[in-house]
């Protein structure tokens, strides 16, 4: 089964326009690999002022975060829901995504996780030139855990 944007929009929260991955590359239990050509759409959903910021890339690295999540099964005993609470160490590259004329590689590494959470590395690249890097700590949905 290809995990192409038709999947990727069954699995995870983002859809229509807001679904920025069109294909999953590769992955494992602790990497996820994901490719877009969405950057390129002028009817771009973060666009502002006719532009897509670098900083926009940290939600393709969400997104890829979110796959891995669904593809995994994630944390043992945790909710459907991932909220991200933190970024450490983000460094942009470029300012902008939308005049980038290759297809964007975005890959997230599982450092750590928990019931409650998860700690992921990203990156997201054109052709070999790195455009933005960080952590990213994913918390998850506590409120079906909290119930008795």
């Amino acid at each position: 089964m290809p995990l192409d944007r038709s999947w990727i929009e069954k699995n995870i929260p983002h859809h229509g326009r807001m679904c920025l991955l069109d294909e999953v590359v590769e992955w494992d239990a602790r990497h996820i690999r994901c490719r877009s050509g969405t950057h390129h759409l002028p009817d771009h959903p973060l666009r502002s002022h006719g532009r897509l910021g670098a900083a926009c890339g940290i939600e393709y690295a969400a997104q890829a975060m979110a796959v891995h999540g669904a593809l995994t099964g994630g944390a043992p005993g945790r909710s459907e829901v991932g909220f991200l609470a933190a970024l450490r160490d983000v460094r942009l590259h470029v300012l902008r995504l939308d005049d980038l004329d290759g297809e964007l590689y975005c890959e997230a590494a599982l450092i750590a996780a928990t019931e409650g959470g998860a700690l992921y590395e990203f990156t997201l690249q054109s052709a070999a030139r790195q455009l933005l890097c960080g952590r990213a700590t994913v918390v998850f949905d506590a409120g079906d855990r909290a119930k008795p």
